[in-house]
């Protein structure tokens, strides 16, 4: 086991931070853990790295009790949003870092640099200052930094939040490749859902200082286990159970709203089995896939996804009556409903 984490607290004030918290990391995979701002994430991470003292429970790391060992003691590498490079030394200087201060031999310290300047594809670039390089470059150098001591766990906070959407996506893509090299058990923090599902072997949500699921990116995305993960990951339409739309479409939710993803949403020009008349409100041209508003007699709206091809089929138009029926949904017992 990679990470054990075991009835975790943690408390600042009367906030109540992290809430009993308990997770296992398998070795060797890619995990995000994934909540909006307040939710407890970022506080877990700091918490495995031994920046922040637990006030109850344990952690372990590679099957040894590290609860109470120093920062240096757990053998962690740590990337922060905000890349945390010395400006005055240059990108070699910069990755040798934590080996110059193990009094490892320059040599060998700078040989080790050059290697991972290879590996995060930024060979040539070793007598650069941080300055010279673009913020994708600089995140490369300081995951490179974290790796150079060979750490039992890498953990990464929100490590692409400073970049803009295109370099985000391509540095997706390479940390996951990454990850599969170097095969070190990676965990890292993240509010960006799409970012979770496309790098992540599981993915932890967090809400309110506790665990709502854990899973892979399908299992939470198409089994949710609860409304905050049914919400969260996705959009998705929220129907009350005395709706026209869940009425028609005979679905069991006596207790409780419906939730509908919008690409379960089926429209179509003329009346059949359990549809319910609508109207189209407003069309959103996405590229690849078009967003439809619609709105029903009983003024309730929700949102609808189209491919292309779906869309030329029918020809929607402002303004125009369709009918509309859930292809797919779920409900949630009761209990949700009287914790939330």
């Amino acid at each position: 086991m990679g990470i054990r984490v075991e009835d975790v607290t943690k408390r600042f004030g009367s906030f109540l931070a992290l809430d009993n918290i308990n997770l296992e990391i398998n070795t060797g995979s890619l995990v995000a853990l994934l909540g909006p701002s307040g939710s407890g994430k970022s506080t877990l991470l700091r918490a495995i790295a031994g920046l922040e003292q637990a006030d109850t429970g344990r952690i372990y790391l590679t099957g040894r009790d590290a609860t109470y060992q120093t920062v240096q003691e757990r053998n962690i590498g740590f990337v922060f949003q905000h890349y945390a490079l010395f400006k005055h030394l240059t990108i070699r200087e910069n990755i040798a870092f934590g080996l110059d201060i193990r009094k490892t031999p320059k040599s060998q310290a700078h040989k080790r640099a050059d290697e991972l300047l290879e590996l995060v594809q930024l060979t040539g670039l070793g007598n650069r200052y941080p300055s010279q390089l673009s913020g994708g470059q600089r995140q490369r150098v300081a995951l490179a930094r974290a790796l150079a001591v060979q750490p039992k766990v890498l953990l990464l906070d929100e490590p692409f939040g400073a970049l803009d959407a295109k370099v985000r996506k391509d540095l997706r893509n390479w940390l996951r490749q990454l990850i599969e090299q170097v095969r070190v058990t990676t965990v890292f923090v993240t509010h960006d859902q799409e970012e979770a599902m496309e790098v992540s072997d599981e993915i932890v949500v967090m809400s309110q200082g506790r665990i709502e699921q854990v899973g892979t990116p399908a299992d939470v995305y198409d089994n949710p286990a609860t409304p905050f993960v049914m919400s969260f990951i996705g959009p998705v339409n929220v129907l009350p159970r005395h709706s026209q739309l869940v009425k028609n479409s005979r679905f069991d939710a006596a207790a409780n709203d419906v939730f509908v993803r919008p690409h379960h949403i089926l429209i179509e020009a003329n009346k059949s089995e359990d549809s319910v008349p609508a109207k189209v409100l407003r069309l959103i041209h996405l590229g690849w896939e078009i967003l439809v508003e619609l709105t029903f007699e009983d003024g309730e709206t929700i949102t609808a996804n189209l491919t292309r091809d779906e869309y030329d089929k029918l020809n929607l138009q402002p303004q125009q009556r369709v009918f509309v029926k859930p292809k797919k949904a779920k409900s949630f017992p009761l209990e949700y409903s009287l914790k939330s």
